[in-house]
């Protein structure tokens, strides 16, 4: 376990920085961005539990706001997601088939599964982040395109990640 903490401890130390400085930069046709650092929230063990995958949410989301200087609206919705995330894994792994200590991942689970697990905590956390940012429905197309683009924008992007740190383990 202790491996796999330092792992996720540098982690943090390089996406949340890395979100903030380069990524939410990268914004495409004034809509889609990308939040990559939910990668952190995502790739969480299935037995790390409820109580310390939310503080580790809180935390990812806190220092992102005092980061991008979003006054606490990444730390409730990182917080929410890492609250629901067990549940929503086993929507589509049943109980029996746990993964132990092993990460959700294209290759422990299967591409299908972590694909359709991975469409809907991005989905589920751009539509509560974008939800809460506008705070309104003045604009609801341009609230509808936002959260489906950044949706796919960031599900790409994810993807291609998670397809590069499993080549560099299995090899």
């Amino acid at each position: 376990m202790t491996k796999y903490a330092i792992k996720y401890a540098l982690a943090f130390i390089l996406l949340i920085p890395a979100q903030a400085i380069v990524f939410d930069h990268a914004i495409l046709f004034n809509v889609a961005v990308p939040l990559v650092f939910l990668y952190l929230i995502i790739s969480l063990p299935v037995t790390v539990g409820t109580n310390l995958s939310t503080l580790l949410g809180f935390l990812a989301g806190f220092f992102l706001d005092v980061f991008c200087d979003t006054p606490g609206v990444n730390a409730l919705c990182c917080t929410i997601l890492a609250f629901a995330r067990k549940p929503l894994f086993h929507l589509y792994v049943s109980l029996d088939d746990d993964l132990a200590s092993r990460s959700p991942s294209s290759v422990t689970m299967g591409h299908a599964a972590y694909m359709k697990y991975m469409i809907t905590m991005v989905l589920a956390y751009t539509a509560m982040l974008f939800t809460v940012e506008a705070f309104q429905f003045f604009s609801f197309k341009l609230l509808i395109l936002r959260i489906a683009a950044s949706s796919a924008y960031t599900f790409v992007v994810l993807y291609a990640l998670d397809c590069l740190t499993m080549r560099r383990r299995d090899t």
